[in-house]
């Protein structure tokens, strides 16, 4: 019985053990947001999107360990009553046992006192009978211990049994697997139905996701649009100036722990912070000049360069916030684009299309927004968009459209939560904006009007 004893107590302490309050109090935020896709009545496809939130993966794996918890207290559960009906047996028994014990005792006791009476005999004959006995005191003993500790596994099992179960209704009754397996299904039709998607209006900014802090106030991150799916490098540009080094990391995960997989020593210096990587190659703006530098990291040697005509570069028409910001490289889903101003158009913004193996210029635009007014600037389907400041209260407060030659004046508010903002860069792939926010690496959302093709359309 001690064995048994010790054998229960062990399990209920890798039970209790197994249950982490940390790990097993879910959060009512957490949870699985399902999207989806449809067609209209023209037979028009429809995209429904609401993507889960980060801490999805943590939950699911909350709920598997939730499940065999409960699993090991139904098996407790079973040991326990399987144990308590033995128990309860053997105490009946040793209970029947000990009322025997006591009348024999005292029969014992009676006997001695006329043992010269008895023959020696007998008298040894009783004795060694009562000596067996005389173990089984300590046993019941133990029994009654044991009976009383397998009375509290049962009281604090159907006490854990209750606050599973109400972990299991707080977050759900859900098959998790099986809704992981309905996300990626929807997942795909969602593919199928973002391929049908023409390039849309800007809408609307959420976040910022803060991916990582370092580096200087001012800098660059960035990931090349262009890559395929699987290749998910990071290129990071600390400082304004100064400055020839990039730094390579092979994901997001490894940017994140600064496991850098290479370093590039440029062989000229950048000005600003407005740099775009581009189907494997780095467009950059050579210091003290408006000369464009295209940059190979697969080669690791200049394959172009050229000066942008007219463009104010070394602070002569830079961003409100300064810092040799004259010249801005960008790409969305047309192509390369440069965003600078002249002289000849009164310092105001002009866009040039840039083709990316030359660096020749395609196609300028003149725009009347100062070019000094501008907070920062990002192009979306070929329409620029000009925030009205770097600091706090900054809104996207400008947009040019290629397509129509045309401008109007927005009012898109966003969060500039670390108040400084020295680059803001759309990156087609991610559908997302890239930011350096005073040694701050964010991420914003953005949501787009779109106009969906059919086949009518084509």
């Amino acid at each position: 019985m001690q064995a048994t004893s010790n054998l229960l107590n062990l399990l209920l302490l890798s039970l209790l053990a197994g249950l982490d309050p940390s790990k097993t109090q879910i959060s009512p935020k957490e949870g699985w947001q399902v999207y989806s896709s449809a067609q209209d009545p023209d037979g028009r496809c429809i995209c429904t999107v609401v993507a889960p939130e980060q801490n999805l993966c943590s939950r699911d794996a909350k709920s598997r360990q939730l499940r065999q918890l409960l699993e090991k207290v139904q098996n407790m559960s079973q040991s326990i009553e399987v144990l308590n009906l033995r128990t309860q047996r053997d105490f009946q028994y040793v209970l029947k046992m000990e009322t025997q014990m006591k009348g024999l005792k005292a029969k014992f006791r009676q006997i001695e006192d006329d043992r010269k009476t008895l023959m020696t005999k007998h008298f040894q004959e009783l004795k060694e009978k009562m000596d067996e006995l005389l173990p089984l005191i300590p046993v019941l003993e133990q029994y009654k211990t044991d009976a009383k500790l397998i009375t509290q596994f049962k009281e604090e099992i159907r006490n854990l049994s209750a606050v599973l179960t109400a972990i299991q209704e707080e977050i759900g009754a859900y098959d998790y697997e099986e809704l992981h397996q309905r996300v990626l299904s929807l997942e795909t039709r969602l593919r199928d139905c973002m391929k049908k998607l023409t390039c849309g209006k800007l809408m609307k900014i959420t976040g910022p996701m803060t991916v990582k802090t370092s580096g200087t106030r001012f800098g660059a991150w960035m990931t090349d649009p262009l890559a395929p799916e699987k290749n998910n490098r990071v290129w990071y540009m600390d400082s304004y100036t100064n400055n020839k080094i990039v730094r390579e990391y092979k994901s997001i995960a490894d940017f994140v722990s600064g496991a850098e997989s290479r370093t590039y020593n440029l062989p000229f210096k950048w000005a600003g912070t407005n740099h775009v990587v581009y189907n494997g190659s780095l467009y950059f703006n050579k210091y003290q000049s408006n000369i464009i530098i295209k940059y190979s990291f697969d080669m690791g040697r200049v394959l172009a360069q050229r000066s942008l005509e007219y463009a104010g570069f070394h602070n002569v028409y830079p961003y409100t916030w300064g810092g040799f910001s004259d010249i801005d490289l960008m790409a969305d889903e047309i192509g390369l684009w440069a965003v600078y101003a002249t002289n000849q158009n009164a310092g105001n913004i002009v866009i040039s299309q840039l083709n990316q193996d030359t660096l020749e210029v395609m196609k300028s635009w003149n725009t009347g927004y100062p070019k000094r007014s501008a907070g920062e600037s990002f192009m979306i389907c070929g329409t620029l968009y000009v925030t009205n400041s770097h600091l706090t209260g900054a809104k996207v407060y400008y947009s040019y459209s290629t397509k129509t030659s045309t401008y109007e004046y927005i009012d898109i508010p966003f969060h500039n939560q670390y108040f400084h903002i020295s680059m803001l860069d759309y990156n087609a792939r991610d559908r997302a904006l890239y930011a350096w926010n005073n040694g701050h690496q964010v991420l914003f959302n953005v949501t787009l009007f779109h106009i969906i093709k059919t086949e009518d359309d084509t």
